[in-house]
């Protein structure tokens, strides 16, 4: 009974009932004032106020657009990023010309001349199912058939739209998500063409921080490691010219060719971490490598028709790498799958194991660090790891034929 009361009263439900109720005497209010200022504009065009009192409702609409989206992630939690707007031009002419002809502030207007019949239609399904729910219980033992098969039948319905209630909300807040995304979001146009400069800023952000790493492993390690040679071998020479004994030369040799191997062997890591050598024989070569030293058992299992770009294989199999360490070190997983599908032109990389599962992406943590790396290539990363597990982490990369 409890957990009953819980889902058809639960704060899901709640919320999403109180959004109902609050949006609705907005979406009235925002569509009459909207309307007559675009009329008014529209009216006054033959003057030269109409085209500022038209921008003004079309700045007014921007801010609007704002609230709602700002509402919506309050109470919906909807996240919908907030579009680009066009760029205003020099003075107060210029600024006019930009809210004109931005489309930000025009689907604000559509946005607000369609949702109020949608509003009313919504809080009447959504709100309704709880009103006559309610009324049919608390009425029931007052009604005078309430023995009778009418009677009855009118409580079981009333309960039943209780019950549905909660879906029914849930039914008519997915109509009003889909128009925030469609109309106070981004376009997809817009979207893509932020994706894209983020894409490039995260490249060439990405790019620096390898650059630098580099040049702090080679000063840190391999250019200590060559100086340090030079110092044994002008010891040598040194040695040789005051003829010491042979051992003592041979000794400081010795020396310098240690380390140098150390020193080839770190330069050595350094290449392997820009471009892995299992990789020239093919991701699926490398991928059996990567299995065979993991700390979890892994079952490979491949279709690829083709071979990625190289670029792709590096980032398929760090990819991997990332998620079998995570797999071994957080999760408790006592056996792991690795699937890699070229479909469609999409690499698609699935991850799972057995693990306790609750992995999730924090700041700076290793899975913000792959959604970065794999974002830079217009790819996602998709995470499903209920608490308990299992966990089955998914990445979708464009792999497009090669002209």
């Amino acid at each position: 009974m409890k957990t009953t009361l819980a889902t058809i009263f639960g704060p899901r439900a709640r919320r999403g009932l109180t959004y109902l109720f609050v949006v609705l005497p907005i979406d009235l209010l925002s569509a009459v004032v909207l309307l007559l200022g675009g009329l008014a504009g529209g009216i006054l065009l033959l003057t030269p106020l109409g085209a500022w009192l038209l921008a003004a409702i079309l700045r007014a609409a921007v801010g609007l657009g704002g609230y709602r989206r700002a509402l919506a992630a309050r109470l919906l939690g909807e996240q919908v990023p907030t579009p680009s707007r066009a760029t205003s031009g020099l003075g107060a002419f210029g600024w006019r010309r930009a809210v004109l002809s931005d489309p930000v502030g025009w689907r604000v207007i559509a946005y607000a001349l369609i949702k109020p019949p949608v509003a009313v239609l919504s809080l009447t399904l959504g709100g309704g199912f709880y009103v006559y729910g309610l009324i049919s219980l608390i009425s029931a033992p007052f009604r005078p058939d309430a023995l009778e098969p009418q009677g009855i039948v009118v409580l079981l319905v009333g309960v039943l739209l209780l019950f549905l209630g909660p879906w029914m909300v849930q039914a008519v807040l997915a109509v009003e998500r889909l128009l925030i995304r469609g109309l106070l979001g981004p376009s997809r146009t817009s979207q893509r063409m932020d994706d894209l400069r983020d894409s490039r800023d995260r490249a060439v952000k990405d790019n620096d921080i390898t650059l630098r790493r580099l040049e702090r492993d080679l000063h840190d390690g391999a250019q200590a490691r060559m100086i340090g040679v030079g110092m044994h071998l002008a010891m040598a020479r040194e040695l040789i010219t005051a003829r010491a004994s042979t051992e003592h030369v041979l000794a400081v040799i010795d020396t310098a060719q240690d380390t140098l191997a150390v020193a080839v062997a770190e330069l050595r890591d350094l290449v392997r971490g820009i471009h892995p050598p299992v990789l020239d024989n093919g991701l699926e070569a490398a991928l059996d490598t990567v299995a065979a030293g993991s700390a979890v058992p892994v079952t490979i299992e491949t279709n690829l028709p083709r071979r990625p770009p190289p670029a792709l294989e590096s980032i398929a199999y760090f990819t991997v790498c990332e998620l079998l360490t995570n797999a071994g070190r957080h999760s408790g997983a006592r056996k792991a799958t690795i699937r890699v599908d070229l479909v469609d032109e999409v690499l698609v990389i699935r991850v799972h194991d057995d693990g306790s599962g609750g992995a999730f992406q924090r700041a700076g943590g290793g899975l913000a660090g792959l959604t970065e790396r794999i974002r830079v290539v217009d790819g996602q990363l998709t995470i499903d790891s209920p608490a308990g597990g299992p966990t089955t982490i998914t990445v979708e990369i464009p792999c497009p034929v090669p002209v």
